[in-house]
C-alpha cells in the first residue's frame, strides 16, 4: 500500500470514529430527554390526581384516619366540662385452647387448677370454679373483661401461650359511683343501660358525633355534696335508703340526682342488681306533709283562702263518715293557715281542702303532672298511685296532706319549683340547657300566689318544723313530711318515709332541694326521733351551705324575704 492509500485509510477511520461518537452522544441526549419527559409526565399525572382528589373527591382515606383516632364511644361530661364517662383502651383475658394450632391435648403448660388459683390471686373478686370450668373446656372464651395493664403483665409472667390479651375499649367512669343512677353503665357489647348511657346510646356511638362530648345538666361538685350528706343522713338515722335532687327552678335542669345505696358503673358485670333501681324517678311514695303547701297554694290561687288570719278548729280529730283525721298531737283549739303549716296540721289542711273541693285540688295536681310518670329523659320512671275518677270527700281531704296519692321525689321537686318560681311548671331535664332555651312550661299558680308561698315556706324553716334546715344566710324555705308506709294490713307505724322539700334563697329562689330517707330509725344522732324534722331537714341544712357558693349563691345575713305581715299571725309550738 502506497503512502497515499495509507493516509486515506487513516482519514476514513477517523471519520468513522467521529461518526460513532456523534451517534452515541445523540443517543444519550435522546435517552435523557425521554427520562425527563417520563418524569415530567409522571409528575404531571400525580399533580392532576392530587388536584382531582382535592377538588372533586372527599378524601376517604383522611376520613378513615380521622375516624380511627376517635374514641369508640363519645364522652359524657358535666355542665362544667368535667368528665363523667369516657372510653379508654383496655385489655381483656382470652382463653384460646387452640393456641398451639394442634387438636387434642391440653394447651396449658400448668394444670387448669394451678392457673385458676393464680388467676384468683390476681382477681380476688373472681370465681374459681368458673375459671376452672373454662380452662378445662375446649371452647375459647373470655376469662376476664377489661383488666388493668399491670394485671395483664402478671398473667403474661405465668408463661401460658393459651392466655391471650386482646385490646378492647373500656367505658371508664372517673368519679366511680358518683351519679351512677344518672349515667347508668355500658355492657360488654358497647351499649348503654339504665341511665343516660342508654338514653344517648345512638348519639354516643355515632361516628359523626363521637368527637364532641355530651354535656349533662349535672354539676359534679353539687352531686358529690348531695350524695355525701344523704349518706351521712342514712348513717345517722340507720335508714335503708335515701334519695335527693337539686333542681334549677327556672330551667328544670337537674343539677344533682342521687339514689342510695348506689352501684359502681365501672363494674358492668356486677351492675345487674337491685342497686340500679332509682328511688328518685322510679319509686313512688306517699310523701305526707310535704304536699300540704301545694294544697294551700291551690286554695289561695282559687280565692278560697284570702284572709290568713281566719282560724279553723283543731282541738279534736276531724270526723268524716267512718274516718277520723287527727294530728300528731294537739296544737290548741284552733289554728290559722300559717300556723297549720308551721305545725303541720292534718286537721286544718283537710278543712281547707274540703272548702276548696276535690275537682279544684285534682286539677291543680294534674297541672303539676301528679297523674303521669315524671318528666325526665331517664328510661325508668314510676307511675303514680293516683285516685281515679271523681274524688270522694274523704279522698280530697287525705290527698291534701299527702296520703292516698303516691309520687316520686322528682314529681315533688318539679311541683315545688313551680310553687316558688312565679307559678310556672317545667319538665325536668338532665341535659344542659343553654341560656334562653328553657322549656316554656305551663302556668299553674298566679305570681301573687307564688310570692305568698315563698313567705309561708320561709316561715316553716324560721319558726316551724323545718328549723334544722335553716342554713344561716341562705334564706331556706321548705316543708317536712313524715308518712307511714302502707303494708299488707294497713299503714305501718314503725316504717316512715321522711322527706324535706326546700328551696333557696327564698327572696329570689334559684334551686329546689329534696332530701328523702327511707325507713329512718330513732338513733342517738337524731335524738331518738324518726320524723323528717330530725333527719331529712338536717340533711338539707348541711347540703345548702356546701352547694350554694358552688352555684353562685353566697350567704348574706343582711338579706331575707319579708314575712313581717305574717309574723303576728303565728303562735308558738311545733309539730312533726
Amino acid at each position: 500500500m502506497n503512502a497515499m492509500t495509507a493516509q486515506a485509510a487513516i482519514a476514513s477511520g477517523r471519520v468513522e470514529l467521529a461518526n460513532e461518537r456523534q451517534r452515541s452522544l445523540v443517543t444519550a441526549k435522546v435517552r435523557v430527554l425521554v427520562v425527563v419527559a417520563l418524569f415530567m409526565f409522571a409528575t404531571l399525572a400525580a399533580l392532576l390526581r392530587i388536584a382531582q382528589l382535592g377538588l372533586f373527591e372527599p378524601a376517604p382515606d383522611a376520613r378513615s384516619m380521622a375516624e380511627a383516632l376517635l374514641p369508640p364511644r363519645g364522652d359524657i361530661v358535666d355542665r362544667n366540662g368535667s368528665p363523667l364517662a369516657r372510653a379508654i383502651p383496655a385489655y381483656a383475658l382470652w382463653y384460646n385452647p387452640k393456641a398451639f394450632g394442634a387438636e387434642g391435648g391440653s394447651p396449658l403448660v400448668k394444670t387448669p387448677e394451678e392457673i385458676a388459683t393464680a388467676l384468683m390471686q390476681i382477681f380476688p373478686d373472681g370465681d374459681y370454679n368458673d375459671f376452672l370450668r373454662r380452662l378445662k373446656s375446649d371452647r375459647p372464651s373470655y376469662l376476664r373483661r377489661r383488666m388493668l395493664p399491670e394485671d395483664a403483665n402478671r398473667i403474661f409472667a405465668l408463661g401460658e401461650p393459651a392466655l391471650e390479651f386482646p385490646r378492647e375499649s373500656q367505658r371508664f367512669y372517673p368519679q366511680g359511683s358518683l351519679a351512677a343512677h344518672v349515667l347508668g353503665f355500658v355492657d360488654e357489647t358497647g351499649h348503654g343501660h339504665v341511665g343516660m348511657e342508654q338514653v344517648l346510646d345512638q348519639r354516643l356511638n355515632d361516628p359523626a358525633l363521637r368527637g364532641m362530648p355530651t354535656a349533662l345538666a349535672i354539676d359534679m361538685r353539687v352531686q358529690g355534696a348531695l350524695e355525701d350528706e344523704l349518706g351521712r343522713g342514712m348513717t345517722d338515722s340507720n335508714a335503708k335508703g335515701a334519695a335527693g335532687i337539686v333542681l334549677d327552678v327556672d330551667t328544670g335542669e337537674v343539677v344533682a340526682l342521687a339514689s342510695l345505696p348506689s352501684f359502681n358503673p365501672n363494674r358492668s358485670d356486677l351492675a345487674y342488681n337491685d342497686l340500679v333501681f332509682n328511688r328518685v324517678t322510679n319509686q313512688v311514695y306517699e310523701l305526707g306533709s310535704v304536699v300540704k303547701p301545694i294544697t294551700i297554694a291551690s286554695a289561695i290561687d282559687a280565692g278560697v283562702v284570702t284572709d290568713l288570719s281566719v282560724r279553723y278548729p283543731s282541738g279534736r280529730p276531724l270526723q268524716i263518715g267512718g274516718y277520723q283525721i287527727h294530728d300528731s298531737h294537739s296544737f290548741g283549739a284552733s289554728l290559722n293557715v300559717p300556723e297549720a303549716l308551721i305545725h303541720s296540721s292534718n286537721i286544718v289542711t283537710a278543712q281547707v281542702a274540703d272548702k276548696l273541693g276535690g275537682p279544684a285540688l285534682r286539677a291543680t295536681m294534674m297541672q303539676l303532672g301528679f297523674n303521669e310518670r315524671p318528666f325526665i329523659e331517664l328510661p325508668a320512671r314510676g307511675f303514680p298511685i293516683w285516685p281515679r275518677g271523681d274524688w270522694a270527700r274523704i279522698t280530697t281531704m287525705t290527698v291534701s296532706y299527702g296520703h292516698g296519692v303516691a309520687l316520686t321525689p322528682l314529681h315533688l321537686a318539679a311541683a315545688y319549683a313551680a310553687m316558688v318560681n312565679g307559678g310556672v311548671w317545667r319538665p325536668a331535664t338532665l341535659m344542659k340547657v343553654e341560656p334562653g332555651h328553657a322549656a316554656a312550661g305551663r302556668r299553674v299558680f298566679k305570681a301573687s300566689t307564688s310570692a305568698r308561698m315563698r313567705q309561708l315556706l320561709r316561715m316553716i324553716v324560721a319558726d316551724g318544723t323545718g328549723r334544722k334546715a335553716n342554713a344561716p344566710g341562705f334564706r331556706v324555705g321548705g316543708k317536712t313530711g313524715s308518712a307511714e308506709k302502707p303494708g299488707a294490713h294497713g299503714y305501718q307505724k314503725t316504717n316512715l318515709i321522711a322527706t324535706f322539700a326546700a328551696a333557696f334563697p327564698m327572696d329570689k329562689p334559684r334551686y329546689v332541694v329534696i332530701a328523702m330517707l327511707d325507713e329512718p330509725q330513732g338513733t342517738q344522732a337524731t335524738s331518738g326521733q324518726r320524723t323528717a324534722a330530725w333527719n331529712a331537714a338536717p340533711v338539707v341544712g348541711r347540703v345548702v351551705p356546701r352547694i350554694g357558693p358552688l352555684l353562685g349563691i353566697n350567704p348574706d345575713s343582711t338579706r331575707d324575704i319579708d314575712i313581717s305581715d305574717l309574723s303576728p299571725l303565728v303562735g308558738n309550738g311545733e309539730g312533726e
